[in-house]
């Protein structure tokens, strides 16, 4: 496959936490594990993003912003994503991405009424997820790490929903047959949420938390999609 698989940067981590262990870009593209060329872009710097047709597939990564802000970047972000869908390019969006995605194509997104999702919680999917090219082979329950003020608070129509939680109606959707957004952090280690609680809700939560790899096999899973679709065109 020639073209590249590109992560957008949305946003970064705190700053003591990425000299540590690296950023969201970093986190992703391990997770992805693609022996193909991967590379990565700031949607917040970069004046042009490439032409849909020039990349394999997109991941967009979470941020500390919030989509309901309307940043001129974001916007822009948007629409491009839009045109990313249009001409079926894979796509998955994590966190602020798949807000922002959800956005993109016709969603609501904005503050939960219920506060921030903190921590490691149980994902649990809709039935429909049995048949969608990346759910079906992920655990019916598994947990996974979150941490977000925004949700998407009605899906675009025609979406598919495939995943909740006790405190969140859409954890994961499908708009197409290769696009997805998911609200939970499949990048996310234990340290990566240790790191968010401590800072967000100090001596509320273990100091230890789990690993999550079954959310984590869904990065891997989005990059043998994307490199399946590339062979075979």
């Amino acid at each position: 496959m020639s073209r590249a698989l590109i992560i957008v940067r949305a946003g970064e981590t705190f700053a003591d936490l990425r000299t540590r262990i690296g950023d969201f870009h970093d986190w992703i593209a391990e997770g992805l594990g693609l022996t193909c060329d991967v590379s990565h872009v700031d949607a917040r710097e970069a004046p042009d993003l490439p032409e849909p047709a020039s990349v394999a597939g997109v991941v967009v990564t979470g941020s500390h912003a919030m989509v309901s802000d309307r940043a001129p970047w974001s916007e822009q972000l948007g629409q491009w994503l839009l045109r990313c869908v249009e001409a079926r390019v894979p796509v998955l969006g994590i966190c602020f991405g798949h807000q922002l995605l959800a956005h993109a194509i016709g969603g609501v997104v904005g503050y939960r009424a219920d506060g921030r999702e903190l921590g490691t919680i149980m994902v649990h999917q809709l039935e429909v997820g049995q048949s969608d090219p990346l759910f079906q082979h992920m655990p019916q329950v598994f947990p996974a790490h979150v941490v977000h003020e925004q949700s998407v608070l009605a899906l675009p129509p025609g979406a598919v929903r495939l995943a909740w939680s006790s405190q969140e109606p859409c954890q994961a959707f499908r708009f197409g047959d290769c696009a997805w957004g998911v609200q939970f952090h499949p990048e996310f280690s234990a340290t990566a949420i240790q790191a968010y609680q401590a800072r967000l809700a100090p001596g509320a939560y273990p100091e230890d938390a789990p690993d999550t790899p079954e959310a984590a096999r869904l990065l891997r899973l989005f990059a043998e999609y994307v490199l399946r679709r590339g062979n075979a065109g």
